[in-house]
């Protein structure tokens, strides 16, 4: 699926493209929870899959990720009504990036290649996804029984990057809990009532990404992830639909900000599904403070970024 959250026009485009696996054992590569070796059991169904094997036997996303890339560029070359190329590999990302041109507009698309295995959650997970009081036990219960996501992805943290690493995604479960966000099966439905929660959340995402424009060195180790997972804390603080009333817009904006501004300032965010995983670690406290000095500039006068 693909999605953008930007306000203005969208040029920036993700697609998971997915594989599905039947069963793979997983080991956490680090203490984080989020990070995985992956080895197949005895004899896997996936024989095509037995060549991206590294030399340990473990399941190498750059080997995929390489074999996946030659394939796109051999393809993107018979694309007749736009002009498709496959940019250059960044570092460390986990994403094919393709650059669209056709007639004016240039959009971007990354592909990230995801595996989907058929298996019960990581034990890193068990104490996540705390939407009891917000979503219901049923909805947490369901979305714990869907397929694991795992993304071809570097962990920044490993001493020696060989490529074999894959993080957990939980971007469908993410997906789903934006768009059905009420405690009320109905809310936000055209007869239902009304809340401010997805425009909460679009507001934020909106400032850091004016506030990244202007100031991207100081800002390159936050992204928009991090304002989305303090998000979902704050839709699980906030359980109520009552708390997220949409004439109430400003306040409740403020209290999630101030839930967020907390976050940077301790630099302690919990990854939403792996309870142990920071994802403001010690290491990226200029970046929280640096972001916490110019969101508190904008509160003290009345956000002059978004008057602009």
């Amino acid at each position: 699926y693909s999605h953008t959250l930007q306000t203005s026009e969208p040029n920036e485009f993700d697609i998971m493209l997915v594989m599905p696996v039947a069963r793979l054992q997983l080991d956490e590569s680090d203490d984080t929870g989020a990070y995985y070796y992956l080895t197949f059991k005895r004899n896997p169904k996936e024989k095509h899959l037995l060549e991206f094997l590294d030399e340990d036997g473990k399941l190498s996303a750059f080997k995929m990720l390489q074999a996946l890339r030659e394939i796109i560029k051999r393809e993107v070359k018979h694309i007749k009504h736009a002009e498709v190329t496959v940019k250059r590999k960044k570092a460390g990302s986990p994403a094919i990036t393709l650059e669209i041109k056709h007639s004016t507009t240039e959009i971007s698309v990354d592909i990230i290649l995801t595996l989907e295995v058929q298996q019960s959650w990581p034990p890193s997970t068990q104490d996540g996804l705390k939407i009891e009081q917000w979503l219901g036990t049923k909805v947490r219960r369901d979305f714990r029984n869907k397929s694991i996501y795992l993304v071809a992805k570097q962990n920044k943290e490993e001493k020696v990057l060989r490529g074999n690493t894959w993080r957990l995604s939980f971007s469908h479960i993410e997906k789903a809990m934006i768009n059905n966000h009420g405690q009320s099966k109905t809310c936000c439905e055209s007869d239902g009532p009304k809340c401010c929660r997805k425009a909460c959340l679009k507001l934020l995402k909106y400032l850091l990404e004016r506030l990244k424009m202007e100031h991207t060195k100081e800002l390159e180790k936050i992204c928009s992830y991090h304002v989305k997972t303090a998000f979902f804390h704050s839709c699980a603080m906030w359980p109520n639909d009552t708390d997220w009333h949409l004439g109430d817009l400003d306040h409740c904006f403020q209290k999630y900000l101030s839930y967020f501004l907390d976050c940077l300032r301790k630099s302690e965010l919990p990854h939403f599904f792996i309870p142990k995983y920071n994802l403001l670690s010690q290491q990226d406290k200029a970046s929280s403070n640096f972001l916490s000095r110019k969101i508190n500039n904008q509160l003290n006068n009345r956000f002059p970024i978004f008057q602009e």
